[in-house]
């Protein structure tokens, strides 16, 4: 069939990326956390498309009798037949998909695994390794899904659909690749891949699903085993349920290849106690001189912060932890922001000098 492209993007649809974009680059701005930019972002999104819902999923038409698919309007999702040479300019919805929602359930889903997930794995890594592995396994996801859809179009079955005309519409989208993919599981589970790499035996409070779903606390191993044995047995037994099950798996096992990459590091367990390190230098921090960090500590978002210095055991996070701290620290004499490295913290406004290691 034919296809054809009235409208690539809207209003609305550039609104939609800028809050996208504009999420993230606060985030980076303000120091705070990925995984609450990408909620919200995430969230803002969805309430946009419950009013705008053509503009963000798109619009597809189907007319049998002149053998043509007419997409209205394209939407934010990633349809795989963007990857012909003909629509390849197209390929920056790969990014888009992953801030969509088909519908509220949809979205609580997803952003509740990434929530208990997330923030535990970017506190170990860090924002950056974070974005990074989290905006490649989506594209690796979605890139999955799509030459699986390319090389085998899914075969509905027609007693599935309410008529015989609405099946044939369907299926129709389907051979031709052009059936939106939206939606950030994808790159769920490729942070969820990561995390199995590199802290396998790390324990989170995650959704998981066995018949109903439990939140409960489970070794990220075992959450990821799961969910893969999980999402495998559903592609065997019943793949055309209009879940991107093929992105799931592309997105785990991209996680840990990227994790492999990116990371570095390894796991063993001691006396029952996990320990951390990198595989060339051991993550260690110095004596923190806590006494120098409670004459800074004047607010009480500081000393919530400088407690969780003082009772963090994983080194890694750590060391995050403290640098939160001195990037929201204030100079006690002039109120300016305060520099630091190497130990040493000062003020180059009025001259202060302290140090926040022995």
């Amino acid at each position: 069939m034919d296809v054809i492209i009235n409208t690539y993007l809207t209003n609305i649809s550039f609104i939609c990326i800028f809050i996208m974009i504009i999420s993230l680059i606060v985030a980076v701005i303000k120091k705070t956390m990925i995984t609450y930019a990408i909620i919200i972002s995430n969230a803002i999104i969805l309430g946009i498309s419950l009013f705008f819902e053509n503009e963000i999923l798109g619009t597809t038409y189907v007319l049998l009798g002149q053998n043509k698919i007419i997409i209205d309007i394209a939407g934010l999702g990633f349809r795989p037949f963007y990857l012909s040479a003909e629509y390849f300019y197209m390929n920056y919805t790969i990014f888009t998909s992953m801030f969509v929602h088909a519908d509220p359930i949809h979205l609580f889903g997803n952003m509740l695994v990434f929530f208990f997930m997330g923030i535990a794995f970017e506190q170990r890594i860090g924002w950056k390794k974070f974005l990074v592995i989290y905006l490649i396994t989506g594209i690796c996801a979605a890139l999955t899904q799509s030459f699986i859809n390319l090389a085998s179009a899914p075969q509905f079955a027609s007693e599935n659909f309410k008529s015989l005309i609405e099946y044939q519409k369907t299926q129709a989208v389907a051979n031709a690749g052009a059936i939106p993919l939206v939606g950030a599981s994808g790159a769920i589970f490729g942070i969820l891949g990561a995390f199995a790499f590199s802290y396998p035996r790390d324990e989170v409070v995650m959704p998981i699903p066995l018949g109903i779903m439990l939140i409960m606390k489970i070794k990220v191993m075992y959450a990821a085993i799961l969910f893969a044995v999980v999402e495998t047995v559903i592609v065997f037994i019943s793949p055309l349920d209009f879940t991107a099950h093929y992105a799931h798996l592309g997105g785990l096992l991209s996680g840990f290849v990227l994790a492999a990459l990116l990371i570095r590091k390894n796991t063993h367990t001691k006396k029952g106690k996990t320990i951390y390190y990198d595989e060339k230098e051991q993550q260690i921090i110095k004596d923190i001189d806590y006494d120098s960090l409670e004459k800074l500590a004047d607010t009480p978002k500081l000393k919530e912060i400088l407690n969780k210095i003082k009772n963090e055991n994983v080194p890694q996070v750590q060391k995050i932890w403290l640098n939160h701290f001195l990037d929201k620290v204030k100079c006690p004499k002039c109120q300016s922001g305060l520099n630091y490295d190497n130990s040493k913290i000062w003020c180059k406004k009025c001259g202060f000098k302290s140090k926040y290691q022995k």
